[in-house]
């Protein structure tokens, strides 16, 4: 059995853990593949090196909607090159969060619109943060995806936690929908009726490790081996065995990442 872990943040603090050990277990657990994600340019150049240093780790680059406020008009000129690299898989986390509110929501929006533009001009797909904005969001990425060229991959709802139509109206954009180690929450019903709802042919699977941790391990620190658990739960909401989950949704990661 292959799984991916299409979402994680490998340069952050692991309880003493350092990258050698995450990468070494999420193998040992059957997770061959990780994708590290960047959200501010300051340490996205940590990012790269991890990814720099393990033939199957890749990365993103992007500035995550909390640091909106940051955005300046030459960061274009660092994403544009930094997409250039040859194990850079997409541009985010992007998007937009209305629930912390760490920037204004026209800073937002206006870091938002530009890296969507440059996604468009580098041909890389998108990785998005949303939380609480799906009224603002959507026409934003209704924009975004009638511009992408055809047959390229378009994105991923990373960690989705919205509702069932906003999820449904993503997948006709041409998303991908990935499921976190919230899927295994107590009280996620409404997100587990959503992955019984959604064709497992356009599912991810990822931990946003050291966050979400999931059920057996809440309370601890998040890690790339535990998206065995989310892509447990996913089997079991949609009835089938964990190796089909496991090849499909890997397929997915693969054919979105170019992997």
């Amino acid at each position: 059995m292959e799984l991916i872990d299409s979402h994680c943040h490998l340069n952050y603090e692991y309880d003493g853990k350092t990258v050698d050990d995450l990468v070494r277990e999420a193998g040992a657990a059957g997770v061959g593949t990780l994708v590290a994600i960047s959200v501010d340019f300051d340490t996205h150049p940590e990012v790269v090196a991890i990814s720099e240093r393990f033939p199957n780790v890749y990365h993103t680059v992007g500035l995550h909607p909390h640091e909106g406020s940051r955005w300046k008009p030459e960061d274009a000129d660092y994403l544009r090159k930094a997409a250039r690299h040859p194990k850079c898989r997409g541009i985010g986390e992007l998007g937009l969060d209305y629930y912390y509110d760490h920037s204004a929501h026209e800073l937002q929006l206006a870091a938002l619109r530009a890296q969507l533009d440059l996604a468009l001009e580098v041909e890389q797909p998108i990785v998005v943060h949303s939380r609480d904005a799906e009224a603002d969001l959507l026409p934003e990425l209704e924009r975004y995806a009638r511009r992408v060229k055809k047959g390229a991959q378009v994105g991923v709802i990373h960690c989705f936690t919205g509702t069932q139509d906003f999820g449904k109206k993503c997948l006709d954009l041409g998303f991908f929908i990935s499921f976190s180690g919230i899927l295994t929450f107590k009280n996620a019903e409404p997100l587990r009726e959503s992955a019984k709802a959604y064709p497992l042919d356009r599912i991810l699977v990822e931990t946003d490790s050291p966050f979400l941790a999931p059920i057996p391990f809440r309370g601890k620190k998040g890690e790339p081996s535990m998206v065995v658990q989310t892509a447990m739960k996913l089997a079991e909401v949609k009835g089938l065995p964990l190796a089909e989950v496991a090849r499909i949704t890997t397929e997915n990661s693969k054919r979105l990442f170019r992997i």
